[in-house]
């Protein structure tokens, strides 16, 4: 009730006296409206979470720069990590800010904490300290704070660690000294299977919700999401994306599938509607990624948007965005949370971005789509004992942000030579519609295992509505392969442990596809024995560990690979990896390779890379331009191309679209409303990391990670901060 109110109705007082309480009750009333704009002021000057907000839009009400000044724009400050070793190393975590200080991740998955106006250290911890290190992708740490227990929580290995925000030291108290194993929770015995948190989780009051990464082949973990308590480390639930039996989904996948499929991850990021209480989940595929003869059926709740209660870990609704996923289309992406204007109401709801270049807008509270989708026929898979699931949902509307087939008439046109050249290997494959199954024939996947929409994330701007996406064009060649090739020559141990194991990355032939996955050929001489035993344990980059397999497997597997002619001197020890871990499926890959002209560009006519601006009120395109370009075919008058990107745009009120993610290692400012260029430099290396932006003493900075290192890119250790001068 209003303090002037009550005063009036119950108690007696002299007019003076009552007109003096009545302005002290406004006085009082209008401090707590002020306080509660400096709390929105305080958090717009911050970047507190992965993301942003809370609901991973990437936005900022920040205006200091703006689109008059951007271009003076020049670097504050640079910190150097001292962990570009050269030998791919990553460094793709967005910066939080909280509190005056910069909290991110180096490539070598040491936490830092920085100074956020100057870059200086003020602590760092190194989880690898006194052990064996498992180098993998990390995308940012968490900040949580309750009073003055301020803790930063983070993934390294299978280990989650708590430490305190000020000084850096592991929080005793959380788990065992500060640690909790991601091992635990997932109800089978996983111990030594690849399990990591590449994505950063999501806090829910005294929870953390975290995801895990786990490996795409037969040798999968259970992608079961559980939430944490913050103050012990302990479980407090588990939702299971592979559904046991009695529980909702079960009837999806065959009854013992829960036994030993993996997969179904949220690897990519999650989105929280703190009001409402539920937390966006989207999954990845089950393992393995290209075949499914084991698991016939839909497979829920592998390639869904899921709305789940953040406390309880209850399922509230789900949509599932590929039924049987066989091509690698695991959900991309944190949801976007947005509300927008539809049919002259407004409308909370979750933006969902995906590899086929869908976006899926569906209603908040019920997983309803807002505008139309339709379920499509799509192609039967030749491969015997697959059974592809018939339809797919494709959306109507907003249109995809990315072609959906790869035909004749798309083979590049950037020179004769290169259309001659993949006009002859076009030829050779199957490809010209969406969904097609893969095959031992050769199917081109577009736009691509790592497009349209990828784990940079999206920038949602709530003043106009509009969803800003980075999309790649790159289509790729899947060739299934039998697990056991038939042929008449007895292959050693080493060899066939390194066809069910690594084949389908490095290749048969061991050669890699020299983009991704490196060439094993003469391993030796770049590498000691120990270090490619650390490699193949703990893995390394986008490789997974291969702990479980048993010591004397992997040591013929090693043997194997230095020298394929030399019978290995641990085949005679060779162990049997547990049938009832591991699915021994019949078919295998010959790795990812991009399809490419002679030059080693994409074999599509271009654009290769664009930046997308979509009006979620209306589904139409504000604005579509090319993303990065090939200063050599630019020379040659070709237009801009775009390029493979990775990481992702942030959007402000100063009217900027940020993002660096481009191969052409440029860090950029677009023109929200235009997409018009209005600031391009150059960094030490490549952006492959989404920025961030916060204001501190008065002055907005922007931080970008400068890690490189992909897309055979060199590697740096760079975090760069910008400022107006």
């Amino acid at each position: 009730m209003n303090l002037n109110i009550f005063l009036k109705k119950h108690l007696s007082f002299s007019k003076p006296l009552l007109l003096v309480l009545a302005a002290l009750a406004s006085c009082t009333q209008i401090n707590q409206k002020v306080n509660q704009a400096k709390a929105r002021v305080g958090e717009e000057k911050e970047w507190p979470v992965y993301g942003g907000n809370a609901q991973g839009n990437r936005y900022s009400g920040l205006d200091q720069i703006n689109t008059q000044n951007v271009n003076r724009l020049q670097i504050a400050w640079t910190y150097h990590t001292g962990d570009n070793t050269g030998k791919g190393t990553e460094m793709q975590s967005q910066p939080i800010i909280k509190n005056g200080i910069l909290y991110t991740a180096s490539p070598k998955l040491k936490v830092l904490a920085l100074d956020a106006a100057t870059g200086a250290l003020r602590w760092q911890f190194d989880p690898f300290k006194d052990k064996e290190p498992t180098l993998h992708a990390n995308r940012g740490v968490v900040y949580w704070e309750n009073g003055n227990d301020k803790r930063i929580l983070f993934t390294a290995g299978a280990v989650l660690y708590a430490l305190n925000a000020d000084t850096g030291e592991p929080v005793t108290s959380f788990g065992k000294n500060g640690q909790v194993s991601l091992y635990e929770g997932l109800g089978r015995d996983v111990k030594g299977f690849y399990i990591v948190a590449t994505t950063p989780g999501i806090v829910y009051q005294n929870l953390l919700i975290l995801g895990s990464r786990v490996s795409e082949n037969a040798d999968a973990a259970p992608g079961f999401v559980r939430a944490y308590n913050i103050g012990t480390g302990e479980i407090a639930w588990v939702f299971r994306t592979i559904p046991q039996p009695g529980e909702f989904g079960h009837d999806t996948w065959p009854a013992d599938a829960w036994e030993s499929v993996g997969g179904a991850n949220v690897w990519s990021g999650m989105s929280l509607d703190e009001k409402r209480g539920l937390v966006f989940l989207p999954t990845g595929s089950a393992s393995f990624d290209f075949y499914g003869g084991n698991r016939p059926g839909q497979n829920l709740f592998a390639n869904c948007i899921l709305a789940i209660k953040a406390a309880t870990g209850e399922r509230v609704w789900h949509y599932q965005t590929v039924h049987h996923d066989i091509w690698d289309r695991d959900l991309p992406c944190q949801p976007n949370l947005v509300t927008v204007n539809h049919n002259g109401k407004k409308v909370d709801a979750v933006a969902q971005a995906t590899k086929s270049g869908f976006i899926f807008l569906l209603d908040r509270e019920t997983g309803k789509p807002l505008f139309p989708l339709e379920e499509r026929p799509v192609p039967k898979s030749d491969l015997p004992g697959e059974v592809a699931w018939p339809t797919q949902p494709i959306p109507l509307k907003p249109a995809p942000f990315a072609r959906q087939a790869f035909t004749e008439a798309d083979i590049t046109d950037i020179s004769p030579e290169a259309h001659a050249h993949v006009a002859e290997r076009f030829k050779q494959v199957r490809s010209g519609q969406p969904f097609i199954p893969p095959s031992k024939a050769g199917t081109v996947i577009f736009p691509g295992f790592d497009g349209g929409a990828e784990w940079g994330g999206n920038a949602f701007d709530p003043q106009s509505g509009v969803l800003y996406i980075n999309s790649n064009e790159m289509p790729w060649i899947l060739t299934m392969v039998d697990a056991k090739p038939k042929t008449s020559e007895k292959l050693s141990a080493g060899a066939q442990l390194y066809q069910q194991n690594c084949a389908s990355c490095h290749g048969p032939d061991r050669l890699g596809d020299q983009h991704s996955y490196p060439s094993l050929v003469q391993i030796q001489d770049r590498l000691s024995r120990r270090d490619i035993e650390l490699t193949v344990k703990n893995g390394r980059g986008r490789m997974p560990a291969f702990g479980h397999i048993p010591e004397n497997n992997r040591q013929a597997i090693i043997d194997f690979i230095i020298n394929p002619n030399i019978k290995s001197t641990n085949e005679q020890n060779q162990e049997k990896v547990i049938a009832s871990k591991i699915p021994q499926l019949p078919y295998t890959h010959t790795g990812y390779h991009r399809f490419l002209d002679q030059q080693g560009y994409p074999a599509v006519k271009p654009p290769w890379g664009t930046l997308n601006a979509i009006n979620l009120n209306t589904g139409e395109y504000l604005w579509q331009v090319p993303l990065g370009e090939f200063a050599e075919l630019t020379k040659k008058g070709i237009p801009p191309t775009g390029t493979e990107n990775y990481g992702g745009p942030i959007v402000t009120a100063g009217g900027l679209v940020f993002i660096g993610a481009t191969k052409d290692e440029k860090f950029r400012a677009f023109d929200k409303k235009t997409g018009k260029i209005l600031y391009e430099t150059t960094l030490p290396a490549g952006g492959y990391a989404t920025p961030s932006t916060y204001q501190v003493n008065g002055k907005q900075y922007i931080v970008i990670s400068a890690g490189g290192a992909k897309m055979g890119t060199k590697a740096g250790d760079a975090i760069i901060a910008f400022a107006l001068p």
